[in-house]
C-alpha cells in the first residue's frame, strides 16, 4: 500500500511539474515594455467625419454609409474576413475622441492603429472575399469583448488579464452609445469610456509600432451585424499627456 500512495505521489508531482515549469518559462521570457516617450510633431485637430459623407475615407461602399450624421458599418451576407473602413491621412501620436454603438449582433468592433491595409493569406480571391481592406496591425476593441489584439502577428498575446478588462465591461454599455477617447503616445495606448480611464498599456514590441491609418472594424460574421460610429475627431501629437475626458 505504502509502495502505492508512493508511485501515486510522483507521478503526481511529475504532472505538477509539467504545469509550472512552462509557466516558470513563460514568465521569465516576458517582456518588460520600455517606456518609448510621445513623438514630437505638429498638434492640430482634425474632424475625421464631416458628418454627411465618408470624404477622407476608404472601404466596401456597401458595408460603410451614412444615415443621419452617423458612419453605418452594416452586413447583410455572411462576411468571411473583418474588413475595415480607413483613413486615408496616416497617424502615429493622437487623441481620438468618439462615440460607438453595437446596434445589432454580439460581435466586438474597434478602432484599429499603428498598422497597414492588409490582405489575409487566407484570402483566395480577395475582391469576391471582401479581403483588400482588412488591417495588420493593434486594435482597440469593443463593447463585446473590450480589451487588444494584434491582428495578423500576435493574435490574443497582447490582450490585458480578464480583471483589467472587466475594468472596461463595467464602465460600457453592450447596445448603446459609448463615449471613449483613445491616446496613442509612444508605445503606450490608453483608453477612456464614459470618463473612465479603463486601460493603460505599453507595447513590449515597439518595433511593430507604425505610422498609419486609424480604421473602424466590421467584424467578419455569419449572421447580419450593425455598428455606428460618430464624433471622431482626431488630435495629433496631443500636447497634453493624459486622458482629457476622464472626469
Amino acid at each position: 500500500m505504502n509502495r502505492f500512495f508512493g508511485l501515486m505521489t510522483s507521478a503526481w508531482l511529475v504532472a505538477l511539474l509539467a504545469i509550472v515549469q512552462p509557466l516558470a518559462a513563460q514568465k521569465k521570457d516576458e517582456k518588460k515594455a520600455p517606456e518609448i516617450p510621445p513623438r514630437k510633431g505638429t498638434s492640430e485637430t482634425i474632424k475625421l467625419f464631416n458628418g454627411k459623407n465618408l470624404d477622407g475615407w476608404e472601404g466596401y461602399q456597401d458595408l460603410w454609409s451614412v444615415k443621419e450624421g452617423v458612419i453605418v458599418a452594416r452586413n447583410d451576407k455572411p462576411l468571411k474576413f473583418s474588413t475595415y473602413l480607413f483613413t486615408k491621412r496616416n497617424f502615429s501620436d493622437f487623441r481620438l475622441i468618439f462615440a460607438a454603438k453595437l446596434v445589432e449582433s454580439e460581435m466586438h468592433s474597434g478602432v484599429a492603429l499603428w498598422g497597414k491595409k492588409f490582405v489575409p493569406k487566407e484570402a483566395k480571391d480577395a475582391a469576391k472575399e471582401k479581403a483588400k481592406h482588412t488591417y495588420q496591425g493593434h486594435l482597440v476593441m469593443f463593447p463585446s469583448d473590450w480589451g487588444l489584439f494584434d491582428l495578423y502577428r500576435r493574435a490574443g498575446g497582447i490582450n490585458p488579464p480578464k480583471e483589467i478588462r472587466q475594468v472596461a465591461i463595467k464602465a460600457g454599455k453592450q447596445h448603446d452609445w459609448n463615449d471613449m477617447e483613445i491616446l496613442a503616445q509612444g508605445n503606450r495606448i490608453r483608453l477612456a469610456v464614459g470618463g473612465k480611464e479603463v486601460l493603460d498599456w505599453r507595447d513590449p514590441e515597439p518595433e511593430k509600432i507604425a505610422e498609419g491609418p486609424i480604421a473602424l472594424q466590421l467584424h467578419s460574421n455569419s449572421i447580419p451585424q450593425e455598428i455606428h460610429f460618430k464624433g471622431l475627431e482626431v488630435t495629433t501629437f496631443p500636447k497634453e499627456d493624459r486622458l482629457i475626458t476622464v472626469k
